[in-house]
């Protein structure tokens, strides 16, 4: 049995890392989250102790680290805003603990280095959650790419829409500087897929930049990709709206749907496989988010070309104009 401690406990993430710990067999022995809305706990590991500040938190720890190896805390999970994934991640491997952050792992690519150099000198592993690298289906069409690799590259047309509130714009996660924009935030975990699936990225194209929608294009080594990413309600497929659907999530190869079903914890499986001795890490997420960062740098080109067919109707108006009324 491992013990764990969790950064950012009343956070939305925060109660799949709470379950996979139970459910792999292991202990919550603390957890800390400036928020105090915390009652998820009981579910789980009635018995953890919580803090509301970082500084206690650490120092609990490291009292734990110092009593025995019993006691000591094997894994930190960190489910905190992206901005703190680095600090955070810094702070498990100073108490000798392993670390299993969410995704992204950095916003600013530089710290991965500065994150390798301190697995080194601590003799610990940072481990992303990329969850759906370990989805069946997508393991299954992993291995037929792999396989049977052609000539021509893969017509992939990527969309993702998922409604949020006003609430959104004054959040961690309406800033940039804190997450990341829309493409890390929301999109980082289809980057990483399509980087996995397809191969590295030679180019890409910028179409659409705005605090709640980006689209572009890129050119993969085995696909060209379309993509729409958009937390905009108005950008939702009609019948979805009619439907009272709040999200729709698509992603097609040549023409026919990707399917993205076959397993409902995947959290839980992610920790199983850290826990076995694989697990990914620092290297494995660093190609998305270098991609990322180059799309966030990229200015929108004049002319689309082959450009996402969301992007001729979208509209970049809606939620500015309200941030700048509100």
């Amino acid at each position: 049995m491992k013990n764990f401690a969790l950064i950012g406990a009343a956070g939305y993430i925060a109660p799949r890392h709470m379950a996979a710990i139970h459910e792999t067999g292991n202990r919550l022995v603390a957890a800390v989250d400036p928020h105090d809305c915390v009652g998820r706990i009981d579910s789980y590991f009635p018995e953890a102790r919580f803090f509301t500040e970082i500084e206690r938190f650490d120092r609990h720890l490291e009292k734990l680290r110092r009593s025995s190896d019993e006691e000591a805390v094997d894994f930190v999970s960190v489910c905190t805003p992206n901005y703190l994934h680095d600090a955070h991640a810094r702070l498990g491997m100073r108490v000798k603990a392993n670390v299993i952050c969410e995704k992204p792992l950095v916003i600013s690519p530089w710290n991965l280095d500065a994150l390798e150099e301190l697995e080194q000198e601590h003799g610990t592993r940072i481990y992303n959650v990329l969850q759906l690298r370990l989805l069946p289906s997508l393991l299954e069409l992993k291995r037929q790419l792999d396989e049977s690799p052609s000539n021509e590259p893969a017509d992939i047309c990527l969309t993702y829409i998922t409604r949020r509130g006003r609430w959104y714009d004054t959040s961690w996660k309406g800033a940039p500087e804190k997450s990341g924009g829309v493409a890390m935030n929301i999109g980082i975990h289809f980057f990483d897929l399509l980087l996995w699936l397809f191969g590295p990225c030679a180019e890409h194209e910028l179409h659409v930049k705005h605090s709640r929608k980006m689209a572009g294009t890129m050119r993969l080594e085995r696909a060209n990709v379309r993509w729409f990413l958009s937390t905009d309600e108005t950008d939702l497929p009609a019948e979805c709206r009619e439907a009272g659907k709040f999200a729709y999530r698509s992603m097609t190869m040549n023409g026919t749907e990707i399917e993205f079903t076959g397993f409902t914890d995947l959290h839980t499986r992610v920790y199983a496989d850290i826990l076995a001795g694989n697990g990914y890490g620092i290297q494995d997420a660093r190609p998305a988010v270098n991609l990322v960062h180059g799309i966030n740098c990229s200015d929108v080109a004049n002319v689309a070309r082959d450009a996402h067919p969301y992007v001729a109707t979208t509209r970049t108006d809606t939620f500015s104009s309200q941030r700048r009324a509100a």
